[in-house]
């Protein structure tokens, strides 16, 4: 029986490469919103974050989130996210 690829993605935050599936997806949609793509399918532009509050902190400390969506991240944003990763 043939094992399927496991997708690897690099966490903005510690910049580790990990499997997609332990990762969360932020995505900017077309509309401009930043939200949390449980499905990993949203369209939009992505970034992926492990599930802890050091990597999110590391990536609004040095503007990583800014830079991987290509658009401005404010830290209220960041906050809503980290919300609601700690409430999921």
């Amino acid at each position: 029986m043939k094992r399927k690829k496991v997708p690897m993605r690099m966490c903005i935050g510690c910049k580790e490469m990990k499997p997609k599936n332990e990762l969360i997806r932020i995505v900017r949609t077309t509309d401009g919103k930043i939200e949390i793509d449980p499905t990993g399918k949203k369209s939009g532009r992505g970034a992926y974050l492990c599930k802890n509050d050091k990597c999110i902190e590391a990536s609004m400390r040095e503007n990583q989130l800014s830079k991987a969506l290509d658009f401005r991240v404010t830290k209220e944003m960041v906050l809503n996210i980290k919300e609601e990763l700690l409430n999921s």
